[in-house]
């Protein structure tokens, strides 16, 4: 009989926010070896007597000074072999998405939490230590997939948007520019997506701009759009786009 296999679980965290038109990641700098003063994705060890999802919220909190603002959803799992210089390590990734979060203020074993833009991250020679690209590659290509489907690109937008609002979040996560008229009116025309308050505001010199909410009853992350909002034209996956390693073999 073969001896089951004993190895440390953590948790990695990929919280990505639109800041000024541009999907950012929130990285600490790693204040410990191994891959001392290097970019990271917040995360930790899993303790003994936590859940997975809890030691990430516990992790993300501790290093960073943010509580988790919305739901943790379970991104895959990675390892647990060749991913860290310490020996194999299994790491469960968790995928958050919000419009904003609190300030960071970095803690635990990081010695700086920073939000950093996403582009600047997935690149041939990636900042981020450990498989730390590969990981944010497959939740930015998650969230991706889901705003064709989902009402999640409500996350990034606050309870009340205008319709430009919600294209630019779109343009952001997707990376590629959308025809105003056309996605006004695919948004508008979507069943049970979003729906207008009655209220305006002005967001320039030109006319009001039409208040938009989450339609009644929705789920951002659990309702399907019908029909879907599909990208124009797909860019290829975040970690094939920008040169990132591969993902280690899912467990």
């Amino acid at each position: 009989m073969t001896s089951p296999l004993t190895f440390p679980i953590t948790v990695d965290i990929v919280a990505l926010t639109v800041i000024d038109h541009a999907l950012h990641c929130l990285v600490v700098r790693r204040g410990i070896d191994p891959y001392r003063g290097r970019l990271a994705l917040p995360g930790g060890f899993v303790r003994e007597d936590e859940q997975t999802h809890q030691a990430a919220a516990r992790e993300l909190t501790e290093e960073t000074g943010i509580a988790p603002p919305g739901h943790l959803e379970q991104l895959r799992s990675y390892g647990p072999l060749g991913r860290d210089p310490r020996g194999p390590i299994l790491s469960v990734a968790y995928l958050l998405l919000a419009p904003s979060f609190s300030p960071a203020r970095a803690g635990g074993d990081a010695s700086g939490a920073l939000w950093h833009p996403v582009d600047a991250l997935l690149t041939p020679s990636s900042p981020l230590a450990f498989d730390h690209a590969a990981i944010l590659a497959d939740g930015v290509e998650r969230a991706r997939s889901k705003i064709e489907y989902s009402p999640l690109a409500t996350s990034f937008c606050g309870p009340e948007f205008t319709i430009t609002q919600l294209r630019t979040t779109y343009e952001a996560i997707w990376g590629s520019p959308l025809d105003p008229r056309n996605f006004h009116r695919k948004a508008t025309k979507t069943a049970s997506f979003i729906e207008a308050t009655g209220e305006t505001i002005r967001e320039g010199a030109g006319r009001p701009a039409a208040l938009y909410r989450l339609a009644p009853g929705v789920d951002e992350t659990a309702f399907v759009l019908d029909p879907p909002l599909r990208r124009p034209a797909s860019p290829a996956p975040a970690s094939q786009e920008k040169g990132a390693p591969p993902p280690s073999a899912q467990q």
